[in-house]
Parts: structure tokens; C-alpha cells; sequence
């Protein structure tokens, strides 16, 4: 089965949802949305099989979205999920969903967060729960009737859920729902215990699977660097100073994304240009042919656009965002290494996509290697060999065709060969740095792997703060250009993570993930940056917001 780009209009979604998935840039149903949607949408309770990362959370969200009332005041729809981190990652995913439907709210319950804010939330209205099956048990050891409204539940990895010992706390929540209800169920496998729960709390289920048919790329080096979301433009550049590559094609998610990332990369010099669905047909095959023949050496494409491009010059291939699947890694990075050559394969992964990673090397059985982000000695050594290069063939005959102009110029100007020579170099390179001091200071702030890592949460415990408060005292990082840096007191013993923060500001602010830098949940308070453009505007907007229960109140941060 398959769908054209466009494709989620013909899935029958709510207007509201719908406009709110084009907002986001995506151009096309997933395998697992393209089935399971309809079945959803129908009414019927449904198993699904699915890996990690093939867009499942989209897929049991739009349609739960398209039936939800937002008239009804009272919680309609529960997501149970096995870890803190992937309740937050879905109930924010509802939240960019839920844009556009005025009065649909979301609340993420788990553990580590004061209970009293997540159950008035839910006995405030909140039509869409995300939880935690421990966390949610105990606030129903204090409200029996708090699931009493549920019409629509959804198990995300079941199979997690099973593995970390919540069985008795499902069946505890099933008896707390209406049997009237729709359930779905998610599971990358479907061992007995699982198929135990779907025979007994689902009824006459649809089976919905996703066969994976990916194979094994061996001319292809295949590398990945850890890298925070808001810090990949700064990763890719530095990456693409000592990258010898020939042509790249670098992969984004949504058509905004191919066009922000081509443009910083012109303006960096680099000869670059966008490949996204929204790109006439004559435009595109410009850039290919530009591509083939070199006046282009970088395409930044989404997945759609780039079907069928075969350009034999592509030795790199980048993936700045994961892909959805383990199929469309291989699909993407196929476009090197063709016809029996190698190729270089660099995966930008942030820290909740580790386990999309290690699907990726379980479904390839390849080891996708970890590379550290280049230091600034790299750097420099980059730019002098590449500079180098580029003089070595114009040495040979110099001499004879250009030595007695040396003489006249360093008579004329009254300096030595040497200076004349290191003058010429600097008009030459455009004053790029080409000492270490320089390149130091001029390097982006990117953590590599050993950085600050997220926890691999098994249960629902809160993080444990820093010895001696040294959170507290850790300096902000440089902000950016056109960033402002804003407080709030809402920290890390409020139960308050950065995925809150983001999730809150998305939804209240109206903005898009790329307009939010870096968010630094301390201790006793959090710091965001925000667009410097607007931001009085956008702080009266954010006035009444409410995160975990409690005021964010963001104020400008000044620092002495």
C-alpha cells in the first residue's frame, strides 16, 4: 500500500489535526500510520507490531486526536508508556498535534513529580493522559473514578511495560476503565504474555504489523555522533571542515529544515541548495544536474525528494535528523557507495535516540562506530591541508611567471617576501582562522558523547541533583545570535525536565522546535533561550502558562 506525498490528507483526519501535521513540515505517512490510522479512526480495537522510530506515536495519536471532544471537560484518552522519558516524548507529541484544537489539554503523569498538580490536571479536564503505569496507580489508591470517562486507551510498548515488572499494575487500570472502551496496543514483539492482555482486554482486535525488509550495507562506513537537537547546524559544520568528501547529500525531516540548513551552509560558503516536496519539478532536477556536474557539492534533502537521486559523486551521506525507520536508513544512506564504490555514512544522534540507534544496528547487523565531534587542532589541520591542495599546483612555475613582480611589489611596499606572502595568504583565505588560538575561540560550543547524557530510566524515579550544588554554579552557555536567555523558577526538584519546558512553550508560544535553543533544567530553577525578535510579545503570550501544575513565569535572564 502506498500513499503520495500529501498523503496524510487522504487518511481522513480531524481539519484541525491535519493542518496541525502540515505545520510541522512532514510530507508523508509512515508504513505503521498509513495502516494503523484508518483502523483507529474506525473504531476497532487494534494490536500493532513495530519497531522503535517507525513513527507509531503519530500513528495512535492523530486519529485519538481526531475523536477526542474538547467540548467534554474529562480525560478521554490514556497512553500508558514504560519509562518517564518516552510518556514526556508522547505527551509532547500530542501537544504539536493538539496546536490547532482549542480546549484539548494534555498532562504527562509519572513518578518524581509532586502528585497533587498531575491529579488536579486530570480532575480539571484534561482530555489526553500520558502515564506512567506505577504513577498512575497511585493516584488511583486516591481517586478510583479518575479513569471513569476513558474511551480511548493505548498500551506503547507493551512489551517494555512487561519487562519491567508492570503486569499487576495494568490489570489494576484495566478494572479502573469503562469495558466499552477502544484499546490499542504497540509491541515490537508479541511474546505469550503479551498476546495473554490482547486476548483478554481487547476485543476481536485488527493486527497491524510492519514487516521490516531492511538489508545490510557492507561498502559503507557507517559512523554516528552524539550531539544535543538544538546544537546540530553547529555539529554539521564543524564536521564538514574535516570531512574530504567529493559531493554530500545531508537529510533532514521536514521541508523548513532543508531550507535552514542549505542557507547556513551558504552563508558559510559552501555550494548548497535545498530538495524538499514543495520543489517544482524542472527546480529539482536543476539541483541534480548542478549536483552532478559540481557547481553543487551539498543537496540537503527530506526523504520524499530525494527517491530515485543516483548521483555517482556522492561520497558522504549525513543524516541530521534519525530517520524513521531502520529501512529509510538504508534507503538514505544507499545514495553513496553505489555501483561498487564506498561511501561515508555520519549519523547525528541525540540522547533519547539512542535506542533508535541500536535498532538500527540490530535490523542491519552492522555496528554503526561513534566518532567524536572534531577538536580544534582537527580543525586547523583541516583548513592548512585543504589550503594546500589547493596552492601545490600553482608552485611549479610560479617563479618564472610571477618573480619579478615579487621583487617590484616587495620593493614598492617595502616588506620582506615572507609578509608579502603572509598579506597574500589573508586575502586569500578571507581571514579565516588558521591559528589554533584562533580556531578555539571561534569553534561552536558542541558536546561530544561524553557530555551530559539522559538517563536510561527503569521506573520512575527523579534524577538525583548534583553534589555541592554545582548545578547551581555551572556558568550559562554562549548564547547564540538573535537568542535571548530567559528564567524560570521551575527546576529539576520540581520534578520539571527540559522535554516540559519545551513541550509547554511549543504549545503556549505558538512557535516552531527550531525557534528554542538550549533549555537547562538546574536544581532550583531552569534557564530557555528564545528568540530575541518579539520576545516581550511572546513572554505575555507564555504569562499564564502552567507546567507540572505550577507557574512558569519566564523572565528575561540578566547576567552581570
Amino acid at each position: 500500500m502506498t500513499q503520495e506525498i500529501g498523503g496524510f490528507a487522504a487518511l481522513d483526519l480531524h481539519p484541525n489535526v491535519l493542518a496541525a501535521v502540515i505545520a510541522t513540515g512532514y510530507e508523508e505517512p509512515s508504513a505503521i500510520q498509513i495502516q494503523a490510522i484508518p483502523v483507529i479512526l474506525a473504531g476497532h480495537d487494534m494490536i500493532g507490531q513495530a519497531q522503535t522510530g517507525t513513527g507509531k506515536t503519530a500513528a495512535f495519536a492523530l486519529p485519538i486526536l481526531s475523536r477526542i471532544d474538547p467540548a467534554k471537560r474529562q480525560p478521554q484518552a490514556l497512553i500508558l508508556a514504560p519509562t518517564r522519558e518516552l510518556a514526556l516524548q508522547v505527551a509532547t507529541a500530542f501537544e504539536t498535534y493538539a496546536k490547532q484544537m482549542p480546549g484539548v489539554n494534555v498532562i504527562a503523569v509519572y513518578g518524581g513529580a509532586p502528585m497533587g498538580p498531575q491529579l488536579k490536571a486530570i480532575r480539571n479536564g484534561a482530555q489526553i493522559v500520558v502515564a506512567t503505569p506505577g504513577r498512575l496507580v497511585d493516584h488511583l489508591r486516591r481517586d478510583e473514578k479518575v479513569l471513569s470517562t476513558i474511551q480511548h486507551l493505548v498500551l506503547d510498548e507493551a512489551d517494555e511495560m512487561l519487562k519491567l515488572g508492570f503486569m499487576d499494575d495494568l490489570e489494576v487500570i484495566f478494572k479502573a476503565m469503562p469495558e466499552s472502551r477502544q484499546s490499542v496496543l504497540f509491541s515490537a514483539t508479541l511474546p505469550h504474555s503479551i498476546r495473554a492482555i490482547a486476548e483478554k482486554h481487547l476485543r476481536d482486535p485488527k493486527h497491524v504489523k510492519i514487516e521490516t525488509k531492511t538489508q545490510t550495507v557492507t561498502a559503507i562506513e557507517q559512523v554516528h555522533l552524539m550531539v544535543h537537537a538544538d546544537q546540530k547546524h553547529a555539529a554539521v559544520l564543524r564536521l564538514l571542515e574535516v570531512e574530504e568528501f567529493d559531493a554530500l547529500i545531508g537529510f533532514v525531516r521536514t521541508k523548513q529544515a532543508t531550507l535552514d540548513l542549505a542557507a547556513a551552509l551558504e552563508a558559510k560558503g559552501y555550494k548548497a541548495a535545498a530538495l524538499n516536496g514543495d520543489i517544482a519539478q524542472n527546480q529539482r532536477e536543476r539541483v541534480i544536474d548542478s549536483l552532478k556536474d559540481g557547481r553543487l557539492d551539498i543537496v540537503i534533502a527530506t526523504d520524499v525528494a530525494a527517491r530515485g537521486l543516483d548521483v555517482p559523486r556522492i561520497t558522504h551521506v549525513m543524516n541530521v535528523d534519525m530517520p524513521y525507520d531502520p529501512e529509510s536508513y538504508v534507503h538514505r544512506i544507499g545514495r553513496t557507495g553505489r555501483a561498487g564504490r564506498t561511501g561515508r555514512a555520519l549519523l547525528l544522534v541525540t540522547p533519547r535516540e539512542r535506542r533508535m540507534l541500536q535498532v538500527i544496528e540490530r535490523v542491519t547487523g552492522q555496528k554503526v562506530g561513534e566518532v567524536k565531534l572534531p577538536d580544534a587542532q582537527q580543525v586547523l589541520d583541516a583548513r592548512i591541508k585543504k589550503l594546500t591542495n589547493s596552492l601545490a599546483p600553482l608552485v611549479a612555475d610560479a617563479e618564472a611567471s610571477h618573480g619579478d613582480l615579487l621583487d617590484r611589489l616587495t620593493a614598492d611596499i617595502g616588506c620582506s617576501p615572507r609578509a608579502l606572502a603572509a598579506a597574500l595568504l589573508r586575502k586569500a583565505t578571507n581571514g579565516q582562522a588558521l591559528t589554533l588560538a584562533e580556531v578555539q575561540r571561534d569553534q561552536p560550543l558542541v558536546p561530544n558523547s561524553s557530555g551530559p547524557r539522559e538517563r536510561s530510566e527503569r521506573g520512575d524515579r527523579p534524577e538525583r541533583p548534583d553534589r555541592e550544588g554545582s548545578r547551581e554554579r555551572r556558568a550559562p552557555v554562549p548564547l547564540a545570535e538573535g537568542r535571548a536567555r530567559c528564567r524560570t523558577a521551575l527546576g529539576a526538584r520540581d520534578g520539571i525536565a527540559a522535554k516540559n519546558l519545551l513541550g509547554a512553550i511549543l504549545n503556549e508560544g505558538g512557535l516552531a522546535r527550531e525557534d528554542i535553543g538550549r533549555i537547562q533544567v538546574r536544581e532550583s530553577f531552569s534557564l530557555v533561550e528564545l528568540p530575541e525578535e518579539g520576545l516581550e510579545r511572546l513572554l505575555g503570550k507564555l504569562k499564564d502558562t502552567r507546567v507540572g501544575g505550577k507557574p512558569l513565569k519566564l523572565r528575561r535572564y540578566r547576567e552581570d
